[in-house]
């Protein structure tokens, strides 16, 4: 067995400078993957159909649904009696024994999903776009925000692994002094692959045509890629120890499927022939 010598000794402060509550790698790693999401989607929009100020409406929206959705999705798929009895630990600071910020803790992936369809169904009643043409780019744009929040999360020193004795683990040494798999890594570097593989797809013009195919893989490929690394990574709450797969498997089992359906139908349904 490797000596700790050969693990990786992770020691990051979560704040980006001492005694600076309010300011963290992980919201940095939000707010970059944001801006590098929102230059992707234009790269990727401009040259078909919308204009700067269409995309900049439609992000807006989409912001707020991401957040309020992954937000809430924690909540209810984790601790929904928790957070019914300390409903103050909703909001992003605390009052007491004084004031202090403390973030959004807890946010779950499944419910960003969620948000955002729902930001999207009310931009596109509002603005008459159509909703799979703007899925599909939307999608590669996503899994590049993924990437960047699951590197927050590595900063952050959360979501870990289980211990293991590969030579690339990483000793989070603010919660044990254990081995364990780097799973936020493994998440990160799966959505880089991702959103290469789907912006490869928009590349292509004859696969690119199939209004949904892209948005069907990027579901498929990015929660089958969650189903898979959630059996290296530590539970989350105490409820999943009983559990044959945790709460993130099981809700990510419907999204495979739904992707899956959605690549059929694409590749069965002609391009003239797609109103949505």
């Amino acid at each position: 067995m490797p000596t700790s010598l050969s693990y990786v000794i992770w020691d990051v402060s979560p704040f980006l400078f001492p005694g600076v509550e309010f300011l963290r790698w992980y919201g940095l790693m939000w707010a970059t993957g944001m801006i590098a999401g929102y230059k992707l989607l234009c790269h990727l929009c401009q040259k078909e159909a919308l204009t700067v100020e269409q995309i900049d409406r439609l992000v807006q929206y989409l912001i707020i649904g991401i957040i309020l959705g992954a937000r809430l999705g924690h909540i209810l798929f984790y601790d929904p009696i928790h957070y019914w009895n300390n409903p103050v630990e909703l909001l992003p600071f605390r009052l007491e024994p004084h004031f202090h910020f403390v973030g959004l803790a807890g946010l779950a992936s499944h419910g960003g999903v969620a948000g955002a369809l729902i930001a999207l169904y009310l931009y596109i009643r509002k603005y008459d776009q159509p909703m799979l043409w703007l899925l599909d780019r939307l999608t590669i744009a996503a899994a590049l925000l993924g990437c960047f929040i699951r590197l927050g999360n590595l900063l952050n020193s959360e979501i870990i692994g289980v211990p293991t004795s590969v030579p690339w683990a990483f000793i989070f040494t603010r919660v044990d002094p254990l081995p364990r798999h780097p799973a936020q890594l493994y998440e990160a570097i799966f959505y880089l692959i991702i959103c290469l593989v789907l912006y490869s797809i928009w590349k292509n013009t004859n696969w690119k045509n199939y209004h949904g195919l892209i948005f069907g893989f990027g579901l498929s490929l990015i929660f089958f890629q969650r189903f898979m690394v959630e059996f290296l990574k530590e539970n989350q709450v105490a409820f999943e120890e009983g559990l044959a797969i945790n709460m993130g498997q099981m809700l990510s089992i419907p999204m495979i499927l739904l992707g899956v359906s959605i690549i059929i139908w694409s590749m069965r349904i002609p391009k003239s022939r797609v109103k949505v």
